[in-house]
């Protein structure tokens, strides 16, 4: 199932269900969705986003929301930062499991050899290859220092 659909299906269940944290976490995945469907219509595409997408908007609302229940934690608001911590639980329902440390190191290495890379000028082609494979499966922000490494 698109997971669009699996999102608005999930979005009524959650209705049926009165489940207002799950609901209002929904609403805010399905409203980034749709602003991202307005700014591809801008671009002259006619579909809506794709899948791949819709991955980086739950990734990127991801890393929002761990930024902020850290700032919360850090500002000594933990209802808020508890808040914070059970949309992420909700979001990445919807993400792919995430790629554990040697699967991540494994990933780059045949990125590496994919592209032919030998130096630290093709880390864009590495970070390229890896983010057409690897779209919500792992963490771009530790993934580059961990190519930077390899290539130097």
């Amino acid at each position: 199932m698109e997971l669009r659909a699996r999102i608005s299906s999930e979005l009524k269940e959650a209705m049926k269900a009165k489940d207002a944290a799950r609901l209002s976490t929904l609403r805010l995945i399905n409203a980034a969705i749709k602003d991202r469907d307005i700014a591809v219509r801008g671009e002259g595409r006619e579909t809506g986003a794709t899948n791949d997408e819709v991955l980086q908007i739950l990734s990127k609302m991801v890393k929002q929301r761990q930024e902020s229940a850290r700032a919360y934690e850090e500002g000594g608001r933990l209802e808020l930062a508890e808040q914070e911590r059970s949309e992420i639980s909700v979001i990445e329902d919807y993400l792919p499991k995430q790629l554990d440390e040697s699967e991540t190191a494994d990933a780059i290495d045949k990125a590496i050899k994919a592209v032919g890379a030998d130096s630290i000028r093709d880390m864009g082609k590495v970070m390229g290859a890896l983010k057409s494979q690897y779209t919500g499966r792992m963490d771009f922000g530790s993934v580059g220092p961990m190519v930077k490494a390899r290539l130097a």
